[in-house]
C-alpha cells in the first residue's frame, strides 16, 4: 500500500501542510513538531514524491558533474569528494563522462535547460569560453581541476605551473641537466601549464629545453609507455623524466624495465596526481599530491552557495600541492615538501 502524506500526518497528530512545512521550510516548524512528523515518516518509511515537488519547488535537489574521462582513477577522489559534500546537504549526484568528446560535454550542459539538475561541476572545460561564460550567468555553474583563464566563474585547482616548476627544480637538484617531458594532450590547459612550469624551472637554471625532449601523451599508460620508448631511442636520451601524470608514469617505467635498463638508476622518472598505486608499485613514484578530496568538496561548497543566491567574493581558490619525494627520482624518501631555490639563483 502507498503511503500517502495525510497518512504521516494523522500518525503524528499534524495537519498535512504541517508536514510538508517539515520538508521543504522545516526552519517554520517547531522543533518538537520536526520530531513528531519525522518520527511518523520513519516509522511508515514514507517516500515524499520527487517530481511532486521539484514541480511546486522548481527544484530537483540533483547536482551534475560532467567527467573528462570516468577511467581515469584521478578523478575517484574528486568525485568522492563532491558527493560527501552533496549529501550532507540533501543533494544526490548524477555523474556524466564525456569520454573526452566536447560535444557529448554540450549535451550534458542540456540537462540544465531541461531542469533535471540545480546546478553542474564541470571537471573539463574544454567547451568553448564564450559558452562556458553564457552558462555560468543562467545557472549555478563551478569549474574544478581544469580551468579556463579570463572567465570570472568560481574555479578550485591547485597551481600547475607553480607544481611543475617545483618538481622540475628536484631533478635539478639532484644534477639533472638532460631532462625530458612527457605532456598530456595540448589541448588540455593542464598540459600546456605543466609544459609551462617545466620550461620556466629549465630557463631559470639556464639549461636547454631539446625539442625531441618533448613528447606528447594522452594521459593513458599505453602513452606513457611509447613516449618513453620514444626518448630512450635518441641517439643522446634524457638522465630523467616528467611525466605528466602518475598514470603515464608507470607507463614510462615499464619501458624502461623492458628496455633493460632500470629506474631510478638509468633514468630517473617523476609523475603529478600521487595516485594510490604510484606508492605501491616498485619503485615509488616521486610526485605531486594534489588534494583531490579536497578539490571535489570544495568545489561542491561552492555550488550549494551559488544555488542558495549567496555571492561568492573569492572565486578562484587554489588549493595546497605537496611534492612527495620517493625512489623512482633517486634521492631519499621523504614526505615533506622541498625548499624552493632561492629567488637569485640563476
Amino acid at each position: 500500500m502507498s503511503i500517502k502524506m495525510s497518512d504521516v500526518a494523522k500518525l503524528a497528530n499534524v495537519a498535512p501542510a504541517t508536514v510538508s512545512r517539515v520538508l521543504s521550510q522545516p526552519h517554520l516548524v517547531s522543533k518538537d513538531t520536526q520530531e513528531k512528523v519525522l518520527k511518523a515518516i520513519k516509522e511508515l518509511n514514507y517516500q515524499p514524491h520527487m517530481i511532486a515537488r521539484q514541480f511546486r519547488k522548481k527544484e530537483t535537489k540533483t547536482i551534475l558533474v560532467v567527467v573528462p574521462d570516468i577511467t581515469r582513477p584521478f578523478f575517484s577522489e574528486v568525485l568522492k569528494g563532491i558527493q560527501h559534500k552533496a549529501v550532507e546537504n540533501g543533494y544526490r549526484v548524477i555523474l556524466g563522462d564525456a569520454e573526452n568528446d566536447i560535444q557529448r560535454e554540450g549535451e550534458y550542459v542540456d540537462l540544465l535547460f531541461q531542469k533535471q539538475a540545480d546546478g553542474m561541476i564541470l571537471l573539463t572545460a574544454r567547451m568553448d569560453k564564450n559558452r562556458i561564460e553564457e552558462i555560468s550567468k543562467q545557472f549555478p555553474l563551478v569549474l574544478a581541476c581544469e580551468y579556463i583563464d579570463g572567465l570570472d566563474i568560481s574555479t578550485v585547482s591547485i597551481d600547475n605551473v607553480s607544481s611543475a616548476r617545483k618538481i622540475t627544480e628536484h631533478l635539478i637538484r639532484l644534477g639533472h641537466s638532460k631532462i625530458a617531458h612527457i605532456t598530456g594532450p595540448m589541448n588540455v590547459i593542464l598540459s600546456r601549464d605543466r609544459l609551462k612550469g617545466f620550461q620556466q624551472a629549465m630557463n631559470s637554471h639556464s639549461l636547454p629545453v631539446e625539442p625531441t625532449y618533448i613528447q606528447e601523451g594522452d594521459f593513458s599508460l599505453e602513452s606513457g609507455y611509447h613516449q618513453m620508448i620514444k626518448l630512450l631511442s635518441l641517439e643522446n636520451p634524457p638522465t630523467s623524466v616528467f611525466v605528466f601524470n602518475d598514470e603515464m608514469a608507470l607507463g614510462s617505467i615499464k619501458a624502461v624495465k623492458d628496455s633493460g635498463m632500470k629506474v631510478p638508476d638509468d633514468i630517473a622518472v617523476v609523475g603529478f596526481d600521487n595516485l594510490n598505486m604510484s606508492s605501491i608499485i616498485e619503485p615509488n613514484i616521486t610526485t605531486i599530491d594534489q588534494p583531490k578530496y579536497e578539490i571535489g568538496n570544495k568545489a561542491m561548497e561552492l555550488l550549494l552557495q551559488l544555488i542558495n543566491g549567496k555571492e561568492i567574493k573569492k572565486k578562484k581558490i587554489v588549493l595546497k600541492d605537496e611534492i612527495l619525494i620517493r625512489e623512482s627520482c633517486g634521492s631519499p624518501a621523504s614526505k615533506r615538501s622541498i625548499t624552493p631555490f632561492p629567488a637569485s639563483t640563476k
